[in-house]
Order: C-alpha cells, then sequence, then structure tokens
C-alpha cells in the first residue's frame, strides 16, 4: 500500500485536534467575556450552545458535498470557513454578534468529520480502515487534553481575542499545507500503477457501478443506515456528558479544586486516545485473521458499547478513584467503538460516491445528542437538587441501547445493494 497514506490520515488527525482546540476556546474564555460584555448566564448558553444546531444540521449537505467535490475541496473549504468565523468572534462587541460567529462556526467545522471518513476510505484498504479511522477520530481526543492548557496559556498571556485569533491562524496554516500536499490516490506522485491497482482492489466500495442506481435520499430506506445513526446517537449521548458536564460532576459532586480538574480530572479523556487506537488496530486485526468484515467491526462496536456502561457504576463509586476508574474505562471503550463506528461509512457504501453522504448522515444523528445531554442533564439536576446519579444511569442505559442497535439494527458490513424494485424496504435491511 502506499506510504503516502500514512500522511494523509495524519493531517486528518491534526484537522480534528486544532477543531477541538477551537471548541475548547469559548468554552474557556466564557467566565472573562461573560464580565467584558455584560452578558447573562442564559445568554451566555446561547451563545454556547448555537454552536450544535449548526454543526448537526450541515452534517448531511456537507457529506454530500464531499461527495460531489472530493476531501481536497471540502476540508480545506471547512477549515478556512470556520477560521474566518473564529476570527470575526475574535472582534465581536455584542450578544448577537456573537451568536451569530458560532452559528456560521458550526456551519464550518460540519466539513470535517464526513471529508476525514472520505480520506479514509480513498487511502486504507478495508484490512487497515478500523486504524485509520481510529487515528482521525484521536484528534478529538488529543485537542481535548491539550485544550485547557494551551487556551488557558494564551487568554492569560494575551487575552481571550488574542486566542482566538492566534488558533484561527493556526487553521490557516494547516489549510495551506492541506491543498499542497493532499491529493486523491489516483493523482498523487508517488503512487505507482502497481500499488493503486491493489488498493482499487481492496477498498470495498466500487467506483460507481451498482451504487450509482442508489440516490442520497433513498439511503434512509436501509436499515443499516438507522442503525448507525442510533447507534452513534447512543455513543455521543455519553461523549458529550464527558465534554460538557464531567468537569462540573467533579467540583460539585466529587469536591475537585481547579488543580485536581487539570490533572487527575484529564485521565479518562487521556486514557482513551489509545483507546481509540486500540479499537481500529482489533478490528483490523480480526478481519486479516479470516474474520468476516461483519464479526471483526461488530464484536467492536457491541463490545465496546457494552464496557462502556461502566459509567453508571461511577454513580455508586465509594470514593472518587474508584469513579474515575470506572470514568476512564467508559470513556475508553467509547473510542475503541468509535473507530469502528468511523469504519462503517467506507464499510457500508454502495459506491465511493457515498462515503462522505453517509458519515454525515450517521454525525448528524450522533451530534443531536450534544444537544439532548447538555439539556436533560441540566434539567435532572435541578429536579433532584444537584444529584448526578440520574444523568449517570441513564447513560449507562445508553450504552446498552448502542449495543443493541450495532448488534440487531446494523445488518451485514458490506456495499449496500441496489433497492428491491416494487419495495420500499431494501434487501440489505434485512441482512444481519
Amino acid at each position: 500500500m502506499p506510504q503516502a497514506r500514512w500522511t494523509m490520515i495524519f493531517l486528518c488527525c491534526l484537522a480534528n485536534t486544532i477543531n477541538y482546540i477551537d471548541r475548547a476556546n469559548l468554552a474557556v474564555a466564557a467566565p472573562t467575556m461573560q464580565r467584558e460584555l455584560a452578558l447573562d448566564a442564559a445568554t451566555l448558553g446561547l451563545i454556547l450552545g448555537g454552536f450544535f444546531w449548526t454543526y448537526s444540521v450541515m452534517q448531511m449537505p456537507f457529506g454530500w458535498f464531499a461527495d460531489r467535490v472530493g476531501a481536497r475541496i471540502s476540508l480545506s473549504l471547512a477549515v478556512v470557513w470556520w477560521s474566518v468565523f473564529t476570527g470575526f468572534t475574535a472582534v465581536a462587541h455584542s450578544a448577537g454578534t456573537l451568536l451569530g460567529c458560532r452559528l456560521l462556526l458550526g456551519v464550518g467545522e460540519a466539513g470535517a468529520y464526513p471529508s476525514c471518513a472520505k480520506v479514509s476510505a480513498n487511502w486504507f484498504p478495508r484490512s487497515e480502515r478500523g486504524l485509520a479511522s481510529s487515528i482521525f477520530d484521536s484528534g478529538s481526543r488529543i485537542g481535548s487534553a491539550l485544550s485547557l492548557p494551551l487556551v488557558t496559556w494564551l487568554i492569560g498571556s494575551f487575552g481571550w481575542r488574542a486566542s482566538l485569533i492566534a488558533t484561527g491562524l493556526l487553521r490557516i496554516v494547516w489549510a495551506v499545507f492541506w491543498v499542497a500536499i493532499y491529493r486523491d490516490p489516483e493523482q498523487h506522485r508517488s503512487v505507482t500503477p502497481a500499488q493503486l491497482e491493489r488498493l482499487q482492489a481492496e477498498r470495498g466500495a466500487p467506483k460507481v457501478v451498482g451504487g450509482s442506481q442508489i440516490s442520497w435520499a433513498s439511503l434512509f430506506r436501509y436499515r443499516t443506515i438507522w442503525g448507525m445513526m442510533l447507534g452513534f446517537f447512543c455513543l455521543n449521548f455519553v461523549i458529550y456528558f464527558f465534554i460538557t458536564w464531567f468537569p462540573t460532576y467533579l467540583v460539585q459532586a466529587r469536591g475537585f479544586s481547579l488543580a485536581q480538574l487539570g490533572t487527575l480530572g484529564a485521565l479518562p479523556a487521556l486514557v482513551a486516545i489509545p483507546g481509540g487506537w486500540l479499537g481500529g488496530f482489533t478490528s483490523d486485526a480480526l478481519y486479516r485473521r479470516g474474520w468476516s468484515l461483519t464479526a471483526a467491526r461488530k464484536i467492536c462496536l457491541v463490545g465496546g458499547m457494552l464496557v462502556s456502561s461502566a459509567i453508571t457504576l461511577s454513580a455508586f463509586a465509594p470514593n472518587v478513584y474508584v469513579a474515575l476508574l470506572c470514568f476512564a474505562i467508559s470513556y475508553a471503550s467509547l473510542a475503541f467503538t468509535a473507530a469502528s463506528i468511523w469504519s462503517l461509512p467506507a464499510d457500508v457504501a454502495p459506491s465511493s460516491g457515498h462515503v462522505a453522504s453517509i458519515g454525515g448522515i450517521q454525525n448528524f444523528a450522533s451530534n443531536l445528542a450534544g444537544i439532548v445531554t447538555t439539556t436533560f442533564t441540566g434539567v435532572m439536576l435541578t429536579i433532584t437538587s444537584g444529584s448526578f446519579a440520574v444523568p449517570l444511569v441513564v447513560a449507562g442505559g445508553f450504552c446498552l441501547l448502542g449495543a443493541g442497535a450495532y448488534l440487531f439494527l446494523v445488518g451485514e458490513i458490506a456495499p449496500l445493494p441496489p433497492l428491491t424494485e416494487g419495495s420500499a424496504t431494501p434487501r440489505a435491511s434485512m441482512a444481519d
């Protein structure tokens, strides 16, 4: 296989790392910004949450766009777009302007993951796609781990506006390298004809034949697609607890200081980074050892979701160390699962022109969980006078539901066949 594939997937990982540093930027700057612009808590919450609405909604159109124009254009456009509106955020002086910038920021960032799935499908055979997906997906956790010390230092040294500008410039630099370096294998000078022929034979989905009969809208007629959407929603329901409410839990329920929050509190996210790589490696290794692709992917999808339900045990842990252990097991298991989740778009795409579209569809559903998790947890804390027991038990329940979705709703892990004539239900939807 072409050695250049590792450079391409590393650039995708770097893009997602910067992406998540940027997401944390405004959250870390929020207290300072709130004082400077005289924003009340409700207004600040609306500004911070506005990102998720456009980010979720734009997943599907951006996935379709990436399939039409290719990952080189779609990912560079996405990064430049969100760099520009991060810069505009730095010069905003009102709540309305900040909200508008956050909404437009979500539009741009929506292009990242569908485009990365496209790169993985273009450059990696099925036997390496799990590891490739785990590498680009780990950028989210690397970015989350780096964001707190980096963004805190930038804001403390230069102010929140300068911090936003600095991260925006970082993305522009990345975009220059991406445009200069990235090409699909068919156009890359380092790929020999023999390497290209072997890669094309082992990528799985055909170029156009068969899949050309399946329109974007008809993808929703496959049970497998709905299973992918439900399973990913369940996983992200728990992931977004870690991203949004986990620090508050440690401070309010376990009495963490700010120093402990930056050290012990970072352990679950740090453990999740190698957890994701292990998930991709395991799935690929099983496939190379003769397991069917369906068995190799599903054992990681279902097993990872089942183990991640350990988050419920943290609600009843006798001390903070046992609780952190449960959280670390859960987060690492979610990352383990996510590697196979991001392999699925290329694995089931009926043609190469459907990969990013399917990635956008499942990511749209998954990011609706960000809205549901944050709202549900806040309501439960209000009703129960600050107890996290109900949110953590429900999170564990969603882990089990996600395992069931991947086991029973997602059918055979293979390119979706054309729709059966005269039937509203495609043949592939009944396969398991």
